[in-house]
């Protein structure tokens, strides 16, 4: 079997060379990067597995990295930032990160957030026969990873796709923020549950009228989203 390639994105030397040798002992392949312009050209070739990517970095940010890799690839990214700022978490999974970590955090707190974010990369979410699922002016085809409302084609990064397939299936049903965080992010997800907030806010400024105002994800307080036509 394989390994695993992680692709380590710090200004920080003694940063890159610790994780390095830590992830390795917990059998990753790791190469590094000094900042984003190294940075994109190592994931052009190497097209690793997964990017631990920091937020802060000279020249070009994290954010710009993220947002150049989320162009192309639906590569595995997990921001990490010594600030600790909310402003940096919800920009960070609005650019297509799927995760955030704070420093200084612990290895193995750090190890299980990459080992779960790896297990949901898979682009399998649903039997291969699964039907096109419509809702209203909505169809999401999964086999040609498509979404299309009024006919139009949406650019909808993998999690979104998710969030909004699992929504689908379940229209006019209460889905609960603790199963959309199960089925999509997994039932071991230790990450910060404001990353669904951010997707259902992202989804709606593509699918909505008026985002501010939705009518067709809406907020069923204390519990969940429902769908609705």
């Amino acid at each position: 079997m394989s390994q695993t390639t992680v692709l380590v994105v710090d200004d920080e030397e003694a940063f890159r060379e610790g994780l390095t040798q830590a992830l390795a002992r917990e059998g990753f392949v790791v190469h590094t990067a000094r900042n984003g312009e190294e940075a994109l050209e190592l994931f052009a070739g190497l097209h690793p597995d997964l990017v631990l990517l920091d937020v802060m970095l000279p020249r070009m940010s994290g954010i710009d990295v993220c947002r150049e890799i989320r162009a192309s690839a639906e590569t595995p990214v997990i921001m990490v930032s010594a600030r600790g700022e909310e402003i940096d978490a919800v920009v960070a999974l609005e650019v297509g990160a799927d995760d955030y970590i704070t420093k200084p955090y612990r290895l193995r707190e750090l190890v299980a957030r990459m080992r779960t974010v790896l297990r949901r990369s898979s682009h399998d979410i649903g039997p291969d026969n699964e039907p096109d699922l419509v809702v209203g002016r909505v169809r999401l085809d999964r086999e040609r990873h498509e979404v299309h409302a009024d006919g139009a084609l949406l650019d909808l990064p993998l999690k979104e796709f998710q969030v909004l397939a699992e929504l689908m299936r379940n229209a006019g049903y209460v889905v609960t923020r603790d199963d959309l965080i199960n089925r999509v992010w997994g039932y071991d997800y230790v990450g910060d549950t404001k990353t669904l907030d951010v997707h259902i806010k992202r989804l709606r400024s593509k699918l909505e009228a008026d985002p501010a105002h939705p009518r067709l994800i809406v907020t069923i307080r204390g519990l969940g989203y429902k769908m609705v036509a």
